[in-house]
């Protein structure tokens, strides 16, 4: 029960630690599972494709097919509707860890 809790709350960082990313340059999917898996999350690439698309239908990723090695992969940006809402979000976080830090 406490996982399945702990994973709604962890989504919500997920998606900005996504947005933070592909604002500095474009990432997929493989990288990003990599990525949240150095800072502790665990998330397979089942439960990350879902949250890519779903951040692209909300206009927040804009999505790129490249050609690599034969294979396409797509490649996620953030869109400006993306880095204005990272930016919010920068802000709630730091004034919510603040408050909850101790």
């Amino acid at each position: 029960m406490e996982d399945k809790i702990l994973r709604k709350l962890f989504l919500g960082f997920i998606q900005i630690h996504i947005l933070h990313h592909a604002k500095e340059h474009p990432v997929f999917g493989a990288w990003m599972v990599e990525e949240l898996k150095e800072h502790g999350y665990s998330i397979s690439s089942g439960t990350l494709y879902p949250i890519l698309h779903s951040m692209e239908s909300d206009g927040l990723l804009h999505q790129e097919k490249k050609n690599v090695d034969g294979r396409i992969r797509k490649y996620y940006t953030a869109t400006a509707k993306g880095i204005s809402v990272l930016e919010e979000a920068r802000k709630k976080a730091y004034e919510l860890f603040k408050e909850i830090k101790d």
